[in-house]
């Protein structure tokens, strides 16, 4: 179907809202724009003597087809979702997001790796990884022994990455990075955070009732329960040393570039964090303080440019020692 010059395949109409305003039947014959010019609608139903109505109306999923587990549609949104992290359906994405560098960082889990797991049904949940034999991997296709040795070692290391980590490949909705560390240093264990109260979550900084809501969904789920309790067996460390944060730096935005001469990038950024301040990646007005270390590039530029104050280790050090 051609519309404003375009060739027109679908039109996408999964918001139930809309759907229930619009008064849409299955069977219904619709007229279709596209909006701005650009994306293909569904603008008004068509009823005359050669487009009769539809009669049966739409019946949204209350279970997913798959699994089994009950469909969530959060109040706001429009879809409904499967929640259940080993859905066979979400499975292949929930191994490759475990295994990427900013999870759990097991090199090797590619996507063509975990396709040949789920296809020989030798992994089912994340928590099957740490289960995998030598003999297992070498049956797959080009995994030699030396590279099946070099993935269960990265595997077995994974094992210690920490709280965070865990809360970001469980992929709870709204829970990144930063949200998984505050998170992980006010509980200090995924046991505290699985019985914590909605109030004892938003005492966390930065957690508001959406993401509370959504931990407290993702935790009451007896599916993703079970999951955590088999990567207790599995001897995957979900603890993290509980940091008293202050609030020294509580409305600070600072800026890293650079290499520090004792500091990581890491151990600067949880300081500066566990004094209340905020780690941003790029430079703009709304910056407090450029922290510069050798070879810093761009970013230290833009501060001058600004007019932003620069500080090098020894003045940022400077700023954390607590207030007499």
């Amino acid at each position: 179907m051609f519309v404003g010059g375009a060739n027109i395949k679908a039109a996408t109409l999964h918001n139930a809202d809309w759907i229930e305003r619009m008064g849409l039947r299955i069977g219904d014959w619709v007229k279709v724009e596209r909006g701005g010019d650009v994306i293909p609608k569904v603008a008004e139903i068509v009823s005359d003597p050669d487009h009769p109505r539809g009669k049966e109306r739409f019946v949204y999923p209350t279970h997913c087809p798959v699994c089994g587990n009950p469909a969530v549609r959060e109040e706001g949104e429009a879809d409904y979702r499967c929640v259940n992290v080993d859905c066979p359906a979400l499975l292949h994405g929930t191994v490759e997001h475990w295994g990427s560098r900013g999870v759990m960082n097991i090199e090797g889990l590619g996507e063509a790796a975990v396709a040949q797991l789920l296809e020989r049904g030798l992994v089912r949940s994340v928590a099957d990884l740490y289960k995998l034999t030598l003999d297992q991997l070498v049956s797959l296709d080009r995994f030699a022994e030396k590279s099946a040795r070099t993935l269960l070692k990265e595997i077995e290391q994974s094992k210690h990455a920490g709280l965070a980590r865990v809360l970001m490949g469980l992929g709870i909705r709204f829970v990144g990075e930063r949200t998984a560390e505050l998170l992980a240093q006010q509980f200090g264990s995924i046991d505290a955070i699985m019985n914590a109260t909605a109030e004892d979550l938003e005492r966390v900084e930065e957690v508001g009732p959406r993401i509370s809501r959504a931990i407290l969904d993702f935790f009451a789920r007896p599916a993703n329960r079970e999951l955590v309790e088999h990567l207790h067996v599995a001897g995957v460390n979900m603890t993290a040393e509980k940091k008293q944060r202050t609030t020294q730096l509580a409305g600070l935005t600072f800026v890293l570039t650079g290499t520090l001469p004792n500091l990581s990038r890491e151990d600067a950024k949880a300081r500066i964090e566990a004094a209340g301040g905020k780690v941003a990646g790029s430079v703009s007005k709304k910056t407090s303080y450029v922290v510069a270390g050798e070879e810093a590039g761009s970013k230290l530029d833009k501060a001058r440019e600004l007019k932003i104050p620069i500080l090098d280790e020894p003045g940022l050090l400077s700023l954390l020692q607590p207030s007499q």
